[in-house]
């Protein structure tokens, strides 16, 4: 029993390697990212619109692009593969630090967008075929405690940059990284596969082609994209709403840091206790507490009207109510994750024809794909229309500029409510569907 224990607990050194580059990887990209919006405006001049619409379009390709980047990763090897991806990624970041012009931005993010594709498909890659049927469930479960704890810590690091140094360190920081996990892949890192194993860009394509023509899993992807179009304010809204509301001082990195540590202490206590019902009650349960999570964010004027503009925190700090009813928000958008993410692959391949689940798996995050160009482009009208940019307003605007800040997240809960509501409707019609098949069989 103890050696079976141990065994579990081995894995060759590709598997640690490609775990502690993933970490500098996340490190780096959630650095950036969640200033993404503000590098845009502050340093690089674009506006509340065009900075969303960059950014959701750099974050729509990076949940796009990874099942093609993958085919070509398995075609030149995983080494090769990952070289080019930390070598693209170490470019793209240092070029964000020294060329912060309009000019230069989009295709720089272009670069980092495919270089990030292709860490996404050759690390989850690696770790599948450096596990086995014994180890592979904690193979996984480390890597995303791997995950987490580097996107926390690129938050945490990115709030102290951003405020003493200026938005641009945190580029150069990310490149630091990328660079460092270049370096430790180059010496270090083994092929862990054989070229020509996985499928080709055209039979990838044909694949992705067979789904967008799944009217039943498009209406599901779209269904699920309200969610996700929620979750996506902690980078397209939040950071902006809560520096324009509360002030210069104010963390977005370390609010938004509230989510992944949610997460982590209830996900598998949470899967635990849902274990035994069904894939879409599970799912439900998350929907509904979403648009709860956006209503909790628009009552922070409710908060202050009782409580002024400083709440004391076990006389430890003061947190402006705004800051207190995000983290609440916040709290709850992690929660509702714990029910939806475990349980939403599961469903998806139910959905899937047999035989089929693996290629549709590959495609399961469209939903994300459409939830950034649309969960940041809306935002980037919401932020003009009820939080606009302190820099085109003149003084005596900026007294009332403000007043309906909290609009914003109406939409929000909105648009959470009636994805909720339809995954009941799509739930209940596919299974009638499904039953008189059966019925027909």
């Amino acid at each position: 029993m103890g050696t079976n224990e141990s065994t579990t607990w081995k894995f060759p050194a590709t598997f640690w390697i490609a775990n502690m580059v993933e970490f500098f990887e996340r490190a780096a990209y959630y650095a950036v990212f969640i200033a993404i919006t503000l590098y845009l405006t502050n340093v690089v001049g674009y506006n509340d619109i065009w900075a969303a619409w960059i950014s959701g379009g750099f974050s729509a390709g990076l949940y796009f692009l990874p099942p093609f980047a993958g085919a070509l990763a398995d075609k030149i090897g995983f080494r090769k593969g990952i070289i080019l991806a930390f070598s693209l990624l170490s470019i793209g970041y240092l070029f964000l630090g020294l060329f912060p012009y309009k000019l230069m931005v989009i295709p720089t993010l272009v670069i980092v967008m495919i270089g990030g594709s292709f860490i996404k498909s050759i690390i989850t890659g690696t770790v599948a075929v450096t596990t086995n049927e014994e180890n592979r469930a904690r193979g996984y479960s480390l890597f995303y405690m791997v995950v987490n704890i580097g996107a926390f810590l690129g938050k945490t690091f990115a709030a102290p940059m951003r405020i003493n140094i200026g938005i641009k360190s945190i580029n150069f920081f990310s490149a630091t990284m990328t660079i460092l996990a270049l370096i430790v892949v180059y010496f270090f890192y083994k092929n862990s596969n054989q070229r020509g194993e996985g499928k080709s860009l055209k039979e990838t394509w044909e694949g992705f082609m067979r789904i967008i023509s799944n009217a039943r899993l498009i209406t599901l992807i779209i269904i699920v994209t309200g969610f996700w179009m929620i979750q996506h304010q902690l980078y397209a809204t939040m950071p902006k709403y809560v520096i324009r509301t509360v002030g210069e001082h104010a963390k977005p990195e370390w609010i938004a840091n509230v989510n992944p540590a949610i997460v982590m202490v209830f996900v598998v206590l949470i899967t635990q206790l849902m274990r035994k019902v069904r894939a879409v009650s599970s799912m439900t349960i998350g929907m509904f507490i979403m648009p709860l999570s956006a209503l909790t964010m628009a009552l922070s004027p409710v908060l202050e009207s009782i409580t002024g503009q400083s709440i004391s925190i076990f006389g430890l700090f003061t947190l402006h109510p705004i800051t207190v009813m995000l983290i609440f928000g916040i709290m709850l958008q992690g929660l509702a994750e714990c029910f939806i993410s475990p349980r939403f692959l599961e469903f998806f391949s139910l959905q899937a024809p047999k035989g089929e689940e693996g290629l549709y798996l590959g495609f399961s995050h469209l939903h994300s794909f459409l939830a950034s160009l649309l969960g940041f482009g809306l935002s980037g009208y919401l932020l003009t229309e009820y939080c606009p940019d302190p820099r085109f307003l003149t003084a005596a605007e900026k007294l009332h500029a403000y007043d309906k800040s909290y609009m914003i997240w109406y939409y929000f809960a909105a648009i959470g409510l009636v994805s909720a509501i339809a995954l009941i409707i799509y739930n209940f019609v596919t299974t009638r569907i499904d039953n008189k098949n059966k019925e027909l069989t």
